[in-house]
C-alpha cells in the first residue's frame, strides 16, 4: 500500500501533473472523522495499488493547498484527473462512495 504525504506546494504540484489520477485526503490530526476515514483511504490505496495515486495532505501543514482548493471542512476527499479536480467528496463516506468516484473517472 503506498499512501504519498506530500511535503510541500512543488510536490504536491509535482505528483498532480505527473500522475493521471490522483485521490487526494485532506485531513488534519486533530480531525476525529479524518481518523474514521483513515481505514477506508487506507483500503482505496491498497485495492487501487498500481492504478491511481494516494495522497494525504494534512491543512495544518499545507495551508497553501487547503486554501487553493477551497476545503472549508475536513475530511474532504478529492479526486484529480490528469491534473484538475474530476470530483470530490466532504465527510466520512463509505468506501463504496469513493470507489464509484474512482471508477467513474479511471476509463
Amino acid at each position: 500500500m503506498n499512501i504519498l504525504y506530500p511535503k510541500n506546494t512543488k510536490e504536491f504540484d509535482d505528483i498532480i501533473k505527473k500522475d493521471k489520477l490522483v485521490l487526494v485526503d485532506f485531513w488534519a490530526t486533530w480531525c476525529s472523522p479524518c481518523r474514521m476515514l483513515a481505514p477506508v483511504i487506507e483500503k482505496i490505496a491498497e485495492q487501487y495499488e498500481g492504478k491511481i495515486t494516494v495522497l494525504k495532505v494534512d491543512v495544518d501543514d499545507q495551508q497553501e493547498l487547503a486554501i487553493r482548493y477551497g476545503i472549508q471542512s475536513i475530511p474532504t476527499v478529492t479526486l484529480f484527473k490528469d491534473g484538475n479536480v474530476a470530483a470530490k467528496e466532504i465527510g466520512v463516506k463509505p468506501l463504496n462512495s469513493f470507489t464509484s468516484m474512482i471508477e467513474a473517472n479511471i476509463a
